[in-house]
């Protein structure tokens, strides 16, 4: 017992230097991992391992927050909170939105566990029957968000061609032989990364003075925000071809993504909820359904190969203890990086951040022996599609259709019109 409360308190640390680390994803830092693992065996057991990759996927889904709204860099469960989130800061508010997305992440992981008893029954059943139409959730969902995200017929267009256009993006590089990983990089770099901080060097030369004072209460729209987060990540689960992105917008639905001050802090509760929801759910479908449903999950299910309700509850009970301990780490480190880049030169800043993410990428792109010239290519062609919602005044949530299109082209056959 004390050998896996070591390995948890290992991953949570592992987890906080990845999420700390601009561009890094946790299946990045899960494979190198498992890469390792035959060596690691050789030390410890494999319930040692899995403990050790539950405690870093859960406090890399909570602190990776911490970049993603200081500095505008994204990972795929991140990347629509990063405007709602990077205007919290640039009000003076980042201590108010990292307790928000705190709250969010831990509220979420107690919300799946209440629900267990109620996903044990329903879960078996139901991952066959919406299978059919997982095309048809897909366009509903996306049409949905993009008409109440938008004003007139003008923008509802231009946002129905950026989700296109993105989508486009996502089909063609996911046809290659690269491997995922650096594609993922690449591209949720160049789309809500680089752009982003771009774009932002016109507004502001400093980050403003962040107040030490927050009014923050635990209102029904913030509880409405942790379980449509929770909700939406076990949605994922039951609809193939789901996955953060896709939950994300089912989040941003559910909760609402507006100006208002309630709309804002039931947003983030909701997508913060959803990226740790989703670590853990995808444990659960392991026992469930046997299907692994995150990178982090497939590494487990090659190295423990009879998931048994002992090792169910050994994870949940890793990952409640990850996600408390991340919950102080994500607000210590938020406060201290908030307070150390007041009066910083923001430009300087961003200028190195960018540069720190494309030689980050160009790193694995080396290591995984990628085209350079390719991933080069698909970096800039992202940029610059980034960039033009900030030029059209639209949110950058449609630009989820880089994942959103893939998956509806792949589940095209299985709608039963067709």
């Amino acid at each position: 017992m004390l050998d896996l409360i070591l390995a948890c308190f290992l991953g949570i640390v592992c987890g906080t230097m990845t999420g700390m680390v601009p561009g890094i994803h946790v299946n990045t830092a899960g494979a190198i991992m498992f890469a390792s693992s035959a060596f690691l065996l050789s030390i410890v057991s494999p319930e040692f391992v899995c403990v050790l990759m539950v405690g870093m996927s859960i406090a890399h889904a909570i602190i990776e927050f911490v970049p993603s709204m200081l500095l505008g860099v994204p990972q795929e469960g991140t990347a629509v909170s990063i405007l709602p989130g990077h205007r919290m800061v640039l009000e003076g508010r980042s201590k108010e939105a990292m307790r928000i997305v705190s709250i969010g992440g831990f509220g979420a992981i107690i919300v799946i566990i209440l629900l267990l008893p109620i996903f044990a029954v329903v879960l078996p059943v139901a991952k066959d029957a919406v299978k059919p139409i997982t095309f048809f959730i897909l366009l509903s969902v996306s049409l949905f968000l993009m008409k109440k995200l938008t004003n007139g017929t003008k923008p509802f267009l231009w946002s129905l061609l950026l989700f296109l256009l993105s989508g486009l993006l996502g089909w063609t590089i996911f046809q290659t032989p690269i491997s995922s990983g650096i594609s993922m990089m690449c591209i949720f770099s160049g789309l809500f990364g680089l752009s982003t901080i771009m774009f932002s060097l016109n507004e502001t030369s400093f980050i403003p003075h962040q107040n030490k004072f927050y009014d923050l209460e635990l209102n029904g729209s913030m509880i409405r925000g942790i379980f449509a987060g929770g909700i939406a990540g076990s949605v994922l689960a039951f609809l193939p071809g789901f996955g953060p992105a896709q939950g994300s917008i089912i989040a941003q639905a559910a909760a609402g993504g507006g100006e208002d001050e309630d709309d804002t802090a039931s947003f983030l509760t909701a997508v913060s909820g959803l990226n740790t929801s989703d670590t853990l759910f995808s444990l659960i479908c392991i026992y469930l359904i046997g299907k692994p449903r995150s990178g982090i999950a497939v590494y487990m299910s090659f190295l423990i190969a009879n998931f048994t309700v002992s090792h169910l509850l050994t994870y949940t009970f890793a990952a409640l203890v990850a996600v408390s301990i991340s919950v102080i780490l994500c607000l210590k480190l938020g406060d201290s990086f908030s307070k150390l880049m007041q009066g910083i030169d923001y430009k300087k800043l961003s200028l190195t951040v960018i540069a720190l993410m494309i030689i980050i990428i160009y790193i694995f792109t080396i290591i995984y022996n990628g085209p350079i010239l390719y991933i080069t290519l698909a970096l800039v062609t992202s940029t610059a599609l980034g960039l033009l919602p900030h030029y059209l005044g639209l949110g950058k949530s449609h630009l989820m259709g880089v994942l959103i299109v893939p998956a509806m082209v792949i589940y095209w056959g299985m709608f039963p019109i067709f």
